[in-house]
C-alpha cells in the first residue's frame, strides 16, 4: 500500500459542476460504476457503449454508489447519487451535488485508489472473521416461511453428516420473529430459542438473524414510536418512524405505509435518533437475552423509499439507504443487500437473490467485480444455486439443474464468502455431491490466505475479489470478468457454462501453479480442462 501511494500524483480536478457533467470516454477506456448489478455490461465503454442508470431513485436490488473509475485512471464522485446516460461516446450526468471528474495515475488501480482515500478511507476493521472462515449456511431455502427451532437444528445436523465444514455461521431467515417489528422469537416454532442458539455455539456455529427496517403497524414498536407509549402503559418520546405529516380522525400522526414483498408495514426512520436507538436496542436485547451473534440486515431498498414522506432529517431515498446501513456498524456480524455508498466499512455486501439458471451463475463473477469497485470489499455471492426457494421444491416448475448447482457452489468456494441455503445433500447425488463437498473443502485449503486478504482489504480499502485489468493493468484484460483474482496471489476461473468441460483462462505475467499442479508463465491465454469436479485455480509464485 505504501508502495501504491508513493507513486501517485497529486489529485487534479478537471471539471466539477453543480449537478451536471459531460466526460468524453477516451479510445480504448472503459469505466466501472453505479451499481452492482451493472456488472456484466462494464466496463462501459468496451463492453456497453450506450447505457443509462438514475441511482437516485433505484438500486435494482443490490448496492449503488455515485462513483465511475476509468482504466486510464480517472474517476467521477458526487457526495449525492447521480444518473447517467452513456451514448456516442460521451458520458453524461446529472443529479442534486457537484459531480467531479478527476485524474489519478493511468489505470483501475489508481483510479480506485484515489477515490477511496479521498471519499470512502478505508476503516482498517473488517466484519466477523467467522463470515469468511467457513461456509455460511443460510436457512431460507430449506425452511422458507417456517423458520423453526427443531429445523434449523436438523440443518446444522445435516451439515456434520454430510462431510461439509462443521462450524461458521448460520443465518435464520425471515419468519423466525413474532411478527415485523415485533423482534422476538415466535414461541410455537421456537420453545427455547436460547437454547438452541447454545447448542449452535457447542457446535462452533455463531447465530445471525433476518431482521428488517419494517414495522407492523399494530406492533408495540409502532405505538411507542406513534403514539409515544410503551407496553406498560408508560409514556416516552415518541418518533422515529418515517411519517407522512398528516394526523387521522383520532388525532394521531400518520406513518408512511411502504408496500413491500411481505405486504404493508411502517418504515424505521434511520435519520431520528429514536428509531435508532430503537431498531438497535432491540437488536441488542436479541443478543443479550439469546446469545444471538448478529444480523442480515434485508430490504432499505430505493424504491420503497416512495415521495411523499417526511423524515426527522430531510433525505432522499438514496440517504435513507445509507443511514440504514450505518446501523450495521454497531454489529461486526452483518449482511446487507441493498447499499448507498458506505465504501471503505467493515459491511458485508450480498449479491441480490438470483434465479436458478445459467445467466444468474454467469453474473456472480462480474457482479462481485463491480461490488469491490464501488468501495466494498467484502462482497458475498447469492445463495449457492440461487435464492428461489421455489426452483428446489419437488413441485418446482423445472427440474433441478444438478450441473449448475456444482458450477455456482465452485464460483463461490474462492469468493470472498460461500454461501449456502438449499441442502445439497437433499437435492444432489453421485458426483454432484462429490464435487460440491469438493469445493467447500477446497475452500478450507485456503482458508488462511482468504482471512489474511480479508485484513489486508480491510486496511487498504482494496477489493478483495478483483479484475485481472485492477491487478494487471496495460496486458488486455479490460473485457475480461468470467475470472478474478482473489487478493494478488490468487487466480479463480470458474467453469460458468452449461455442459462445458474446457474454457480459456487468461494467465497473467509470473510463474503461476494450477490446482493440478501443472506450472504455467504468463502472460499467456491456456486452454482448462474443467470436468465437473474442477474448480481452476492458481496461485502465484
Amino acid at each position: 500500500m505504501r508502495r501504491l501511494f508513493a507513486t501517485m500524483t497529486t489529485v487534479a480536478a478537471l471539471a466539477s459542476c453543480a449537478g451536471e457533467l459531460k466526460v468524453p470516454v477516451l479510445q480504448g477506456e472503459g469505466w466501472w460504476g453505479g451499481a452492482t448489478s451493472f456488472g456484466m455490461k462494464e466496463p462501459f465503454g468496451l463492453n456497453a457503449t450506450a447505457f443509462s442508470f438514475d441511482i437516485r431513485r433505484e438500486n435494482d436490488g443490490n448496492q449503488v454508489a455515485p462513483l465511475m473509475l476509468s482504466t486510464r485512471g480517472r474517476f467521477v464522485w458526487s457526495e449525492k447519487a447521480f444518473a447517467c446516460t452513456i451514448t456516442n461516446g460521451v458520458m453524461t450526468f446529472s443529479g442534486d451535488a457537484p459531480i467531479e471528474l478527476a485524474e489519478e495515475g493511468s489505470d483501475l488501480r489508481s483510479a480506485f485508489l484515489a477515490a477511496a482515500r479521498r471519499h470512502f478511507p478505508a476503516s482498517g476493521k473488517t466484519p466477523d472473521l467467522a463470515l469468511f472462515a467457513k461456509p455460511q449456511w443460510n436457512t431460507w431455502v430449506e425452511l422458507t416461511y417456517f423458520q423453526n427451532q427443531q429445523g434449523i437444528l436438523d440443518y446444522a445436523k445435516g451439515i456434520k453428516e454430510n462431510g461439509f465444514p462443521v462450524g461458521g455461521v448460520i443465518m435464520v431467515d425471515d419468519t423466525w420473529q413474532h411478527g415485523y417489528g415485533v423482534w422476538d422469537f415466535d414461541r410455537r416454532r421456537f420453545s427455547d430459542p436460547k437454547a438452541m442458539c447454545d447448542t449452535l455455539h457447542a457446535d462452533g456455529y455463531k447465530v445471525m438473524l433476518w431482521v428488517c427496517p419494517f414495522v407492523s403497524m399494530d406492533s408495540p414498536g409502532y405505538r411507542e414510536m406513534v403514539f409515544g407509549t410503551l407496553d406498560a402503559g408508560r409514556n416516552c418520546e415518541k418518533g422515529g418512524l418515517i411519517m407522512t405529516g398528516e394526523r387521522n380522525v383520532y388525532g394521531h400522526d400518520v406513518a408512511k405505509t411502504v408496500f413491500w414483498w411481505n405486504g404493508a408495514s411502517a418504515f424505521v426512520d434511520f435519520t431520528h435518533p429514536l428509531g435508532v436507538k430503537w431498531f438497535s436496542r432491540e437488536l441488542k436485547r436479541l443478543q443479550s437475552e439469546y446469545g444471538v451473534d448478529g444480523f442480515k440486515l434485508d430490504a432499505g431498498d430505493l424504491d420503497e423509499y416512495q415521495a411523499p414522506y417526511v423524515t426527522h432529517v430531510e433525505a432522499s431515498p438514496s440517504e435513507l439507504c445509507e443511514a440504514y446501513a450505518r446501523v450495521g456498524l454497531e454489529f461486526p456480524l452483518n449482511e446487507y443487500r441493498a447499499c448507498f455508498k458506505m465504501g471503505g466499512q467493515p459491511l458485508v455486501q450480498r449479491l441480490c437473490d438470483k434465479g436458478h439458471d445459467w445467466p444468474s451463475v454467469q453474473r456472480l463473477v462480474p457482479d462481485m467485480i463491480a461490488c469491490g469497485l464501488l468501495g466494498h470489499p467484502f462482497v458475498c455471492p447469492d445463495m449457492i444455486g440461487g435464492g428461489s426457494w421455489m426452483a428446489f421444491m419437488p413441485d418446482a416448475p423445472t427440474p433441478l439443474d444438478q450441473e449448475l448447482f456444482v458450477r455456482s457452489a465452485q464460483v463461490h468456494a474462492l469468493a470472498p464468502m460461500m454461501q449456502f441455503s438449499a441442502a445439497p445433500w437433499r437435492l444432489l447425488k453421485g458426483e454432484f455431491l462429490d464435487a460440491v463437498r469438493a469445493a467447500a473443502n477446497t475452500r478450507m485449503k485456503h482458508v488462511d490466505y482468504i482471512l489474511e486478504t480479508a485484513k489486508a482489504s480491510a486496511k487498504s480499502g482494496e477489493p478483495m475479489l478483483r479484475a485481472m485489468e485492477y491487478e494487471f493493468p496495460g496486458l488486455g484484460a479490460e473485457r475480461i470478468t468470467d475470472q478474478f483474482m482473489l487478493g494478488s496471489k490468487l487466480l479463480v476461473a470458474p467453469q460458468t457454462v452449461k455442459g462445458a468441460r474446457t474454457r480459456k483462462v487468461f494467465v497473467p505475467t509470473g510463474t503461476w501453479v494450477a490446482d493440478d499442479g501443472t506450472e504455467i508463465v504468463g502472460p499467456r491465454t491456456v486452454d482448462v480442462a474443467t470436468p465437473i469436479s474442477r474448480l481452476p485455480h492458481f496461485v502465484r509464485r
